[in-house]
């Protein structure tokens, strides 16, 4: 029944580039054991059956064709028990000429790190992955979670060298995303599923959330984070050294529901107006100030506490909840709402130990804004008309100190 009969990857990529986003990460396998690339492995495959096209390799070369980076990702590692549940029951599973597809279908999700896996699905596994890294050249290789299972230790390990090897030897940046403990610290970046960080982690790393709330994947009754949720946690992840990875569920046909674009397009719309004060930027000596700490205590185990949280934050931000970042020696300062009257930056006083201020800008805005320094922070005159939605960003230069 999956056809894919509408799939335009131009369409998809001039929609991402439309959104702000900077790189794609497509997927290349999920759980279920369907790939969908060119594989030498299995018959289960996006060109042998299905749509009959190479999804990720048409993706692959739209995504570069628009300036994005372009990566991957694979969930083949929990394919070792993910139908396990089809054992119980009459089903497919169970039947042995479907065995390349259900795969081993073994217990083991309840001990994620000693559960027993076969030296050759493990060598399957890492085919596959050496298979992606040698046909499509992904700068981002994404792992979802249980390559925690001790017995993928020397694989990663291997992988690992081989996918950083080629990056060198193809002179490209590449990146490994991991999750909970598989790869030690600053040997790959870390993601964390629907959730954030407390403060600034001094390495880099990703969240990866959804459109929805519901679903990673289409459903007909998903319910859909706002674009103020969204733009408020772009700005706090990466006020915090972290990126946002936006997931995108389309349908069977090939095609991304209306509901999503807009999403897409209303982060974008900001973006072009405040985009200088995420991109290319480093945290500040502080994430923020404000009383919303966004994003801290998420769990992707559960998507109903997920669209209970965005709901929550949504309703709480406020033009109190300020995000810092930098570039060279500017200073963003991103209130998470439009203010409403004065803004007060508390971590801005004339106190010594604050620098002193030169000048203050709205980005995208002529408007010329006032202000003043003094010991309970930086006061921000409202402005007459904001020129973004949902959040602004302020340009902040100091004194240069004579040496």
């Amino acid at each position: 029944m999956f056809k894919g009969e509408r799939f335009d990857p131009d369409a998809w990529a001039k929609l991402f580039k439309k959104s702000g986003a900077k790189y794609v990460v497509p997927v290349a396998e999920h759980h279920d054991g369907f790939a969908m690339y060119n594989t030498s492995l299995s018959k289960w495959n996006s060109v042998e059956m299905g749509p009959h096209r190479d999804v990720i390799g048409e993706l692959s070369k739209s995504i570069r064709k628009e300036g994005m980076i372009f990566g991957l990702s694979s969930h083949r590692a929990e394919h070792w028990y993910f139908f396990n549940n089809g054992r119980k029951i009459k089903s497919d599973v169970n039947d042995p000429k479907y065995n390349d597809f259900y795969g081993p279908a073994e217990e083991g999700e309840d001990d994620l790190y000693n559960a027993k896996i076969s030296t050759e699905f493990l060598n399957d596994w890492l085919l596959r992955c050496t298979e992606l890294v040698d046909k499509y050249d992904p700068q981002v290789f994404w792992f979802d979670w249980w390559l925690d299972n001790k017995n993928f230790k020397p694989y990663l390990k291997t992988f690992a060298a081989y996918y950083y090897n080629h990056g060198a030897q193809t002179g490209k940046g590449v990146v490994l995303n991991y999750k909970n403990n598989a790869f030690p610290d600053s040997t790959a970046v870390l993601d964390m599923e629907r959730e954030g960080q407390p403060g600034i982690r001094d390495l880099a790393w990703q969240s990866d959330d959804a459109l929805g709330n519901r679903s990673w994947g289409y459903i007909v009754d998903d319910v859909y984070k706002s674009p103020r949720y969204l733009v408020a946690t772009l700005i706090d992840i990466v006020s915090k050294n972290g990126n946002l990875l936006l997931n995108v569920g389309p349908k069977a046909d090939g095609t991304i529901p209306e509901e999503q674009k807009d999403l897409l397009l209303a982060m974008g719309k900001w973006l072009d107006v405040n985009g200088e004060a995420i991109y290319k930027t480093r945290p500040w000596k502080i994430y923020g100030e404000g009383p919303s700490v966004n994003n801290d205590d998420g769990d992707g185990t559960s998507e109903k506490k997920e669209a209970d949280r965005s709901k929550k934050e949504d309703k709480e931000f406020s033009s109190e909840d300020i995000r810092f970042t930098t570039k060279g020696d500017t200073l963003y300062a991103v209130p998470l709402n439009i203010p409403k009257g004065k803004t007060l930056i508390k971590s801005l006083s004339n106190k010594k130990s604050d620098p002193n201020i030169a000048s203050v800008e709205l980005l995208g805005s002529k408007e010329k804004i006032k202000w003043s320094q003094g010991k309970n922070g930086l006061t921000i005159q409202p402005s007459k008309e904001y020129p973004s939605e949902y959040a602004v960003a302020y340009k902040i230069r100091f004194v240069k100190k004579n040496n």
